[in-house]
């Protein structure tokens, strides 16, 4: 058991975790494909309504018809919401315990240990959800 009362990753799990780390790392040096990653796979992988996206439209955007450029992010997995901020151009994260829809506690990090935090939520919907691990399969082998 964590500090937090979650039970510790396995070996494989931990190996996944890194890896899955990594990848989201790697995107994570240009916002808009770190953007473009979080909603398009993960969000197609996760459960309904787990990712929720704040876009910002300039006029050019909505004339072009693009979605406009991710403002906020949220991946909501069982007691856990996961907010990613990008509005002011530096991405702030911040960590969530939620219980029945209400927030218990808020906990701003680096994106280094929110890219971290969301690897393992991520993982663990793997272990339950075959659309979680092909979308993890893809996103670690960049497809």
């Amino acid at each position: 058991m964590t500090d937090h009362g979650e039970i510790e990753p396995t070996a494989q799990d931990q190996g996944s975790i890194d890896l899955l780390a990594a990848a989201l790392r790697r995107d994570a040096a240009d916002l808009e494909v770190y953007a473009q990653v979080l909603t398009g796979t993960l969000a197609d992988a996760l459960p309904p309504g787990a990712v929720a996206v704040e876009r910002k439209r300039s006029l050019g955007d909505r004339i072009a018809g693009r979605p406009g450029h991710v403002e906020r992010l949220e991946v909501t997995l069982d007691d856990q919401r996961l907010i990613l901020t990008v509005a002011t151009g530096r991405p702030s994260g911040e960590i969530c315990k939620v219980v029945r829809g209400v927030v218990l506690s808020r906990r701003p990090v680096p994106l280094d240990e929110w890219t971290r935090e969301l690897a393992a939520a991520v993982t663990a919907e793997a272990r339950s959800s075959a659309r979680a691990r092909e979308a993890l399969e893809r996103l670690l082998l960049g497809g």
